[in-house]
Order: C-alpha cells, then sequence, then structure tokens
C-alpha cells in the first residue's frame, strides 16, 4: 500500500536553519526551504552539499558561483545547484527564493557544515 499521508506546514511556524533559512514541507525524499528577506553582503562561505537544489527567484537579486560559473538571479529566474558542486553565493539586493532539495537537506545533517 502507498503512503496517502498529506503534510500542511505553516510558514509563521516553520523551524529555522543556521543560516536562516525556513524549512518549510518535507518528504521522504524531497524537502523546500524559503530564504525571506536576505541582506546584500559579503559572499557565503564556499560549500559543498550531498544534495541537488533547485530554486525560484521571488525577489531581489543575488550572485550564484557554482564550480567556476557566475550567474546572476533575479526574479523569475529558476537555478540548480548539482549535488556535490562547490557553490557560494552573495546576495546583491534584498533577496528571496525558494529552494527544493533532494535529498531532504536537513535531514541526517546533510545542511551542516
Amino acid at each position: 500500500m502507498s503512503d496517502t499521508t498529506v503534510t500542511k506546514i505553516d510558514g509563521a511556524f516553520s523551524p529555522k536553519g543556521e543560516d536562516g533559512e525556513k524549512y518549510l514541507a518535507s518528504g521522504k525524499t524531497v524537502s523546500m526551504r524559503l530564504w525571506e528577506k536576505e541582506q546584500p553582503g559579503e559572499a557565503k562561505p564556499e560549500v559543498r552539499r550531498e544534495y541537488e537544489t533547485v530554486g525560484y527567484v521571488i525577489s531581489g537579486r543575488a550572485e550564484l558561483l557554482v564550480e567556476g560559473q557566475t550567474v546572476i538571479l533575479e526574479p523569475g529566474n529558476s537555478y540548480v545547484v548539482p549535488k556535490g558542486a562547490s557553490h557560494t553565493y552573495r546576495i546583491l539586493e534584498e533577496f528571496t527564493s525558494v529552494e527544493a532539495t533532494a535529498p531532504p537537506a536537513q535531514v541526517r545533517g546533510r545542511d551542516e557544515g
């Protein structure tokens, strides 16, 4: 029998991660998170994560650097950060985006360091 569980998450009560992201709905193989009103500043430390990330920019602008490639993210843009890719972000204008990660970023310490 298949899993028929429906989950509803109220973003007002979502837990926050160490970097300020809000964790939204999470299934067995994919999860969502929200970066809300991130402020401009220096680039985030470069990292490699053991999950794939796809995102959609709601507002603002950011510079995404993945494995030496730089792209400017603006409202309406979507993006992919492959699993294991070295990457960093720099917020250029107050920035809001929603991302999905597979497997879920916050499970088993995948989002740490």
